[in-house]
């Protein structure tokens, strides 16, 4: 389940920055791009596991739901921090001066 939890998010994230790209303000091409690489990164460990140890490709218990929403937070909280490093609408450096 987290694979698809994190590729539906991907294919959201790419949706809103396709149709923002002019303006990217909220740096959505970087949270587009951390999302493909854990989809691909876990499309890649469900296919080894698959190929090495059998059985189901996906696995639909509550625990992997589990997992795929954590996953879903490290991404953005890994996008917020970046977007707060970069601070591309200058929010708090007006309120530093």
């Amino acid at each position: 389940m987290w694979l698809l939890v994190l590729g539906y998010a991907a294919v959201v994230a790419t949706l809103l920055w396709y149709s923002r790209a002019e303006r990217n303000v909220y740096m959505l091409k970087y949270l587009s791009l951390v999302l493909w690489g854990a989809t691909v990164m876990s499309f890649i460990d469900h296919v080894y596991g698959y190929l090495t140890e059998g059985g189901s490709f996906l696995n639909a218990s509550p625990d992997a739901l589990l997992l795929g929403f954590s996953m879903l937070l490290v991404a953005l909280i890994a996008w917020l921090l970046a977007l707060l490093i970069k601070d591309p609408r200058r929010v708090l450096r007006k309120q530093v001066t």
